[in-house]
């Protein structure tokens, strides 16, 4: 689980600053458009994932058992 947190994160870090820095210094449209299909599909993949990876109090001892392998 910490490997799906941390790479959640950084992914998470890389679309909020590609999103800011198409926001702030406006740059040309087809980077614009890029960023817009890439990065924000991205950023709510990765909020997916951060919300996935946190444990509920009543689940940690199932998750200690059995990890999460997807459903």
């Amino acid at each position: 689980m910490t490997t799906l947190k941390v790479s959640s994160y950084a992914i998470f870090l890389l679309s909020i600053s590609g999103i800011i820095y198409a926001l702030v210094f406006n740059p040309a449209d087809w980077i614009v458009y890029a960023i817009s299909i890439v990065l924000i599909p991205t950023f709510i993949l990765s909020l997916g994932l951060i919300l996935m990876a946190q444990v509920k109090k009543e689940e940690e001892d199932e998750r200690r058992n059995e990890p999460f392998i997807g459903y």
